[in-house]
């Protein structure tokens, strides 16, 4: 079923040079390396079909995102198959990422076709208004144009081809360039035939998506530069993303990048809580540092406690619940290195207590776990930085006033947890304020690893978690990031968009 081309406005085109994917298990398959002309073929394609996707009614664009994820599901097993050959994870995961990526789109067609997402506003006129008449006004969200995402190396599905950032572009109106990740570019390649027949099956211009395969940076600066590409949606490394959102803000006409790049995602244990329950938390905070070979951005990566016989007992439980979990497959062998260098980097740091691990060679992972004070935590910023896998930190500080300082501390964030219970409410009380700056989603006892798509989900937050704090990549406010507002003033109604 695989070509191993690039899909390019309805057409599978073939290149000069090729790499060789590099499966967890299973076959290896050649794909074709992208280049600036492909880059130039798709955008040119995608702004030629803006003219008129751009101006497509909300029941349009509803229909291709039903079509595309009834064209995805037809083709599940083929893509459960080839996912989990490249990426190493299980089957039910990917089923169950499958079914997250198509109730996305089915969710974003139903939102659209509602309208309110559009935030329309109307003036009437005033024509004997004094001393000045006013004019009709209406404000309309109308869609920026071509639109490049870069497919996540974590989520095959739910954040690459057909995932968040594409089904968002889509439902507003705007075509979309895909860069597909090297990790796993036969996963790619279906999904986008899958959309190219709904875009088939509708009747659309097929520039609406192309799909370009690489395992190097030419094509991705070569998407981010071109003029005629209006934003770019990103999930990945911070250092990735930073190179990227600079070569937007260095154009002649500066973009919007929409990068979800990296979080630690602390919690912080309230002492009741602590009290009350500490072996239960750390057995589930193992549990949700481990999930998914601790490859999800909303890892909590560090949990804060007050030192003292609680601490030792959360340390405990946690400690437990990771030795019994076996090693697991990483996405990608350099996934896995750069787990290993994370790795060394913490166990170097300022005061940090190794409480378990053990390394493992290529792909595999063990979870490690390490215990720092809050005194050397906030003295060593390197503590604060993402390790991409099952890894923690417990940061025992002397009191809440030095938990409120951590707090203060922390970069922005996906997400802060704060695990109270009833006698917490003055301590919560103090660190919501705090933490509702850092983060785009606080939660109350839960873990953070799964996110939601809802209407009310924000996935995003504060840099270096996301580069613009003001929007989400999950739920249907991720729409608006590919709409501006635009005022029409005394423009006749036949001539407006179909939204009105």
């Amino acid at each position: 079923m695989l070509t191993g081309k690039h899909l390019i406005a309805g057409t599978w085109v073939a290149g000069d040079a090729t790499f060789a994917s590099d499966p967890a298990t299973g076959e290896s398959h050649a794909f074709a390396v992208g280049t600036p002309a492909h880059v130039d073929a798709a955008v040119e394609a995608a702004e030629a079909a803006f003219a008129s996707f751009g101006w497509s009614s909300r029941a349009a664009r509803a229909t291709l995102l039903r079509k595309i994820a009834e064209e995805i599901d037809a083709r599940g097993e083929a893509i459960t198959q080839i996912g989990t050959e490249e990426t190493g994870l299980p089957a039910a995961r990917l089923e169950g990422e499958r079914g997250r990526t198509t109730g996305q789109l089915r969710l974003f067609a139903d939102h659209i076709e509602a309208g309110a997402y559009l935030d329309l506003r109307h003036d009437e006129a005033l024509p004997d208004r004094a001393p000045l008449p006013r004019p009709e006004l209406r404000m309309i969200q109308r869609p920026i144009g071509p639109v490049a995402v870069f497919g996540a190396s974590n989520f095959p599905l739910a954040f690459s081809t057909a995932g968040g950032d594409t089904a968002a572009a889509l439902a507003a109106g705007c075509p979309v360039v895909v860069k597909g990740h090297p990790a796993h570019p036969g996963t790619a390649e279906i999904v986008a035939q899958a959309i190219d027949a709904a875009l088939t099956a509708c009747n659309l211009h097929p520039g609406i998506f192309s799909l370009i395969q690489s395992n190097g940076i030419e094509v991705g600066t070569a998407l981010a530069k071109h003029p005629l590409i209006r934003a770019v949606g990103f999930t990945g490394s911070l250092k990735a993303g930073r190179a990227l959102f600079d070569l937007c803000a260095q154009r002649d006409t500066p973009i919007p990048f929409f990068g979800e790049l990296g979080s630690v995602n602390p919690m912080f244990v309230l002492p009741a809580a602590a009290s009350a329950r500490a072996a239960e938390i750390g057995s589930g905070w193992a549990g949700s540092l481990t999930m998914g070979a601790g490859q999800f951005c909303t890892n909590p990566g560090i949990a804060v406690v007050m030192d003292g016989p609680d601490a030792d007992a959360l340390q405990t439980a946690a400690q437990t619940a990771l030795d019994a979990v076996d090693s697991q497959t990483m996405l990608t062998d350099g996934i896995a290195a750069a787990y290993r260098d994370g790795v060394a980097r913490i166990s170097g740091g300022q005061g940090v207590t190794q409480i378990m691990g053990t390394a493992c060679p290529g792909r595999a992972a063990k979870p490690y776990l390490f215990s720092v004070s809050g005194d050397d935590w906030r003295a060593d910023s390197h503590l604060q930085e993402e390790v991409f896998g099952p890894m923690g930190i417990i940061v025992r500080v002397r009191d809440t006033a030095q938990m409120q300082d951590v707090a203060r501390a922390i970069e922005g964030q996906l997400t802060c947890t704060l695990q109270m219970d009833a006698g917490d409410a003055q301590e919560a009380q103090a660190l919501l304020p705090l933490l509702e700056r850092k983060a785009g989603r606080v939660l109350a006892n839960g873990f953070p690893t799964g996110v939601e798509v809802a209407d009310t989900m924000v996935h995003g937050g504060p840099y270096p978690a996301s580069t613009n704090f003001g929007a989400t990549s999950v739920g249907t406010l991720s729409i608006r990031r590919f709409l501006r507002p635009v005022c029409y003033q005394n423009i006749p109604t036949e001539l407006l968009p179909e939204q009105v």
